[in-house]
Parts: structure tokens; sequence; C-alpha cells
């Protein structure tokens, strides 16, 4: 019985591992008075719209997962849907990104907040930004 419970036991450790790689921990934010200048030589902007966004958190895994809990308000007085190409999210080797296909109906000057994901990245999230914030 010892030679088909000594595999399993050897195996828990290394699962219990596994998981703990994937799970999300909060990333040390920046002050929003800081700023950066990277060059943005092929133009890359948010898709304009009515979105302001109030705070975001930014979170990462081991495995170079980036995702962000991010607090935004439709300004407009009438209903508007939140797409993903609404944000972007600058990291910190200078490259822009939005993330992964997202939509959500707003009512007007509502405040919604919303996980999204920028996918597998080497490099952390320094800012996240919508058209309202250029």
């Amino acid at each position: 019985m010892f030679k088909y419970l000594f595999p399993v036991l050897i195996l828990i450790p290394w699962l219990t591992q596994a998981e703990a790689i994937e799970v999300l921990t909060v990333d040390r934010s920046i002050s929003k008075s800081i700023q950066l200048s990277f060059p943005n030589d092929i133009n890359i902007k948010p898709k304009k719209g009515d979105f302001e966004i109030i705070n975001y958190v930014l979170m990462s895994n081991e495995i170079g997962e980036r995702w962000s809990v991010v607090t935004l308000t439709n300004l407009s007085s009438g209903n508007r849907e939140f797409s993903h190409d609404h944000l972007i999210a600058l990291f910190a080797d200078g490259s822009r990104i939005s993330p992964l296909q997202y939509k959500l109906n707003f009512k007007g000057q509502e405040t919604q907040s919303i996980t999204v994901s920028f996918g597998v990245h080497k490099f952390p999230i320094l800012s996240i930004y919508s058209s309202n914030e250029i």
C-alpha cells in the first residue's frame, strides 16, 4: 500500500505550489502625481468616450498575468456601452495595451467597478488611462 501512497504524497506539495503561482496579489500603487514620458511612436490612444477613471487597483501573479479592478463613471447623462478599447495600460517598458475584450453597459452618470485582464506581460503596469485622462 505504501508504494501507491508515496507518489501521491510527493505530488501534493507540487500541486499546491502550482495553485499559489496563479493567485493574484495587489501590486504596490504608484502616485498619480508621478509624470511618465515614454515615447508613443505608433500613437496608441484609448477610444474616445464618456468614461472617467475614478481609481484602479493593479494586480498580478508569478506567471505574469496582469489584471486591474477599475472604477469608472459614465460622464454622460445617457446610457453608454463601455468596451475594452476605452482603456489603455502603460507598462514599465513603455508599451501600451488595451485589456482583453470586455463590454459593459452604463446608465447615465453611473459608476461601476470592473475587473479586466491585460493578459500576460513581463513588465508591470504603471498606470491605466482613458481618453478623459490624456
